[in-house]
């Protein structure tokens, strides 16, 4: 069933606000068995006479968010029954509904908002307990015209979300007749990219029935997406978690800080961060994820060399000889983290996030990292990453947080 959703508002447009309704919509009609075969971001007004005029040519299913209020550009209603050429009407039911949500609040109804009790004639309208603007279902062929089912959903998703569950999905899954929908697996790997599956795996998964396979990048990571029969699945997996058995952060789509607390928790570790070039990005990442109290202990900061004396005992002449971007000054920020903080396990890293300072030597990008944990000898790591300052200091943060990872999954070292 080809669906195509029609998102609607200036703002979306101006930046002024987050269009997070498309991976919402994705989200959603996936779990139902359906896909989105478009989506489209319109201004209020006339534009979305073209936009719906397209979308009714094409697609089974349309679902159009935004433009239901009572101002002059809020035209979804109209526009798209004089599209369809379908009359409106004002339903009674929606007008009392429309009444009593202010009444119940003690406000005034302006005359302008019994625009919003038009529906056009044949449609069923949506309740929304949330709001002053009902939604709209067209059902399809009502015009004679189009086969195309319409739904008019409001913007705000404090409506929508409520609205979508109730109204739109009973409607949507007995258009589609869909019982099983397909399943997805996400996997995510580090220290690989796309090209090391398009050479290692690509070619196989290909050959696997049932089964359709993409890839998503990001900066020190890549996503394998899974989706078919549980077998094709299964299959996919396997093959995937064999070749890339070292580089796999999760089999349940978790990001490396999800990652990384999940198996401080297993282990009954705790951690500790010193960072200098990524200014506390490891802690944030930490710290983000629910139960991160349960094993981040403390977060140094130790951006100037001076605090990087006072607060990890950082030798200074270490810090004139071989400079704050250098092995033995990254060891002993981790070594005096740990001290410090008493947890496990300890990791710092130090680096030249540019665009300036930079050297022949030590170009920017260049970062070193360690770590230190109890029963075991403190580990460095030099990597270069040259990109912007943001990315740079993601990279970094992620090759830290690979440190960590890759040090509970060998087992080295003991709880306190």
């Amino acid at each position: 069933m080809r669906i195509e959703v029609i998102n609607t508002g200036s703002e979306l447009l101006l930046g002024g606000t987050l269009n997070t309704h498309a991976a919402w919509f994705g989200r959603e009609l996936f779990a139902l068995g359906l896909r989105i075969s478009r989506q489209t971001t319109v201004p209020d007004g006339e534009p979305i006479r073209e936009a719906i005029g397209e979308a009714l040519a094409r697609a089974d299913v349309l679902l159009v968010t935004g433009g239901l209020g009572p101002t002059s550009d809020d035209l979804t209603r109209e526009i798209t029954a004089e599209v369809m050429g379908i009359g409106l009407i004002t339903d009674q039911a929606a007008l009392r509904s429309i009444e009593d949500f202010f009444a119940h609040r003690g406000r005034p109804m302006a005359q302008a908002n019994l625009k919003q009790a038009l529906v056009p004639v044949g449609a069923d309208v949506l309740p929304n307990p949330n709001g002053t603007a009902p939604g709209v279902y067209v059902p399809p062929r009502l015009n004679g015209r189009s086969h195309c089912a319409v739904f008019l959903l409001p913007g705000p998703p404090r409506e929508l979300y409520p609205m979508f569950h109730a109204e739109v999905v009973p409607r949507l899954r007995a258009l589609a007749g869909i019982d099983f929908p397909p399943g997805m697996l996400t996997l995510r790997f580090t220290g690989i990219g796309e090209s090391d599956f398009h050479q290692g795996i690509d070619d196989r998964l290909a050959c696997i029935a049932g089964l359709e396979f993409g890839y998503c990048a990001h900066i020190g990571e890549v996503e394998l997406r899974l989706i078919g029969t549980p077998e094709a699945i299964r299959s996919a997996r396997n093959l995937a978690v064999e070749t890339f058995h070292e580089n796999l952060i999760s089999e349940d789509g978790a990001t490396m800080e999800e990652t990384v607390v999940r198996l401080l928790n297993e282990r009954g570790f705790t951690l500790a961060s010193a960072e200098s070039c990524t200014g506390g990005l490891i802690a944030n990442r930490i710290t983000d994820v629910p139960g991160a109290s349960a094993v981040f202990t403390h977060g140094f900061v130790t951006y100037a060399n001076s605090a990087k004396i006072s607060l990890l005992h950082v030798s200074p002449a270490d810090l004139e000889t071989h400079g704050a971007v250098s092995e033995p000054v990254v060891r002993q920020m981790a070594d005096g983290a740990l001290m410090a903080s008493g947890a496990d396990i300890a990791v710092a890293i130090s680096g030249i996030a540019g665009p300036d300072g930079g050297t022949p030597e030590k170009p920017v990008g260049t970062a070193w990292l360690a770590l230190a944990a109890r029963g075991a000898e403190t580990a460095t790591q030099k990597i270069h990453q040259p990109r912007n300052r943001h990315d740079f200091k993601l990279a970094a943060s992620q090759a830290a947080l690979e440190m960590v990872r890759r040090h509970l999954l060998s087992g080295s070292g003991t709880s306190a």
